[in-house]
């Protein structure tokens, strides 16, 4: 059974990369109608079930439109507003002519629970590494982060040290991602995170919560949030033409 279901998460991995990497080089253009589902699992020699998992993650992640009876057709290109880089703490703290410093307060890995299936998308069985850490500007708290790493993705967080490494800085070298998601809210500061930048409970706060994905697995949640005295958010876009 064991080996059945390696072989299901093999198919599952690569009929996702296989429409992907058509998608992305512009094989199959905006419009393009995709094979229907019983003709895929005849030609990766798999069940429908497996086909129409990675028809839902398509979808999920913007790639297809999927349309009763007719099929699924490849997306049609949305404008986003804005777009914000995947930054370094460290180099924009850097900038501002500050030195850096990093702690770790918390590390801790256990099976997915109700609330990191609903922030990362992924099922009870996988395994994640949730983190907490303190970014410092000079001697001043500059954000705290909160953090979740999906190990089942990522096996190598389980043996990763970020003891003095940034967790941020050690997924950018280890994992190319390949889509991200930012939310931006302002919120008053829990106890926690009050306690951690050195603000009074209820301080207004800029909250940046991220979800990165690579090859449509996701990777990783993580929220930054920054005292809303001290952290301006700047993006710079284009009009659209």
């Amino acid at each position: 059974m064991a080996n059945g279901n390696a072989k299901e998460t093999t198919l599952h991995q690569k009929i996702l990369s296989d429409i992907e990497s058509r998608i992305v080089s512009g094989e199959w253009q905006p419009g393009f109608r995709l094979p229907f589902e019983v003709d895929l699992a005849e030609q990766y020699q798999c069940s429908r079930m497996t086909v129409n998992k990675v028809m839902t993650q398509l979808a999920k992640s913007g790639l297809i439109e999927r349309h009763r009876k007719a099929g699924s057709f490849v997306s049609q290109p949305r404008a986003q507003s804005a777009v914000l880089e995947i930054h370094d703490i460290e180099t924009e703290v850097k900038s501002l002519g500050l030195p850096y410093a990093y702690a770790l307060v918390q590390r801790s890995e256990r099976q997915a629970s109700a609330e990191d299936r609903r922030l990362m998308d992924i099922n009870e069985a996988t395994r994640l590494v949730k983190l907490l850490c303190v970014h410092y500007a000079g001697k001043k708290p500059f954000c705290v982060e909160e953090r979740r790493i999906n190990a089942s993705a990522v096996p190598e967080v389980s043996d990763a040290d970020f003891a003095t490494t940034p967790p941020g800085q050690w997924l950018l070298r280890q994992v190319p991602w390949s889509t991200a998601e930012h939310r931006i809210q302002a919120v008053g500061a829990s106890a926690e995170v009050a306690r951690s930048l050195g603000v009074t409970k209820g301080s207004a706060c800029l909250v940046v919560e991220r979800r990165t994905w690579s090859n449509l697995r996701p990777i990783t949640w993580v929220r930054f949030t920054y005292p809303g005295d001290r952290h301006t958010l700047v993006a710079r876009f284009t009009p659209n033409t």
